[in-house]
């Protein structure tokens, strides 16, 4: 029996998610913005820990097996307003599904096993 079999923990798989925020409201434009959250518990990112962000675009993140979960809705400024300052408009949520038991580390899996 594997150690995942007799550890739930390890069975379940984790979500990463990855919130981008572009230039526009198309993929492959440049990231401006950006926010992960680690639902596997290994890491813990926050708000301004990098200056650079981890994709150049959109694109980019779906390139390396991130699935897009949902694009912001296009809603056109009120007339007047097509200049003002406002929130970040083109926001891109992915995520990524990591299987817990493929990925544990020597000690978990040594330890499920006893």
């Amino acid at each position: 029996m594997s150690a995942a079999m007799n550890n739930p923990a390890l069975m379940t798989p984790r979500q990463q998610v990855l919130v981008l925020y572009l230039s526009t409201s198309a993929l492959d434009s440049p990231v401006v913005g950006w926010a992960r959250y680690d639902g596997t518990g290994r890491t813990t990112p926050t708000t301004g820990d990098s200056d650079e962000p981890p994709y150049e675009t959109g694109v980019a993140a779906l390139l390396d097996g991130w699935r897009l979960i949902q694009a912001s809705q296009l809603i056109p400024p009120a007339p007047g307003h097509e200049y003002d300052v406002s929130f970040l408009k083109h926001e891109f949520f992915f995520e990524r599904l990591v299987d817990m038991a493929a990925t544990a580390d020597p000690a978990s899996v040594a330890e499920a096993r006893s």
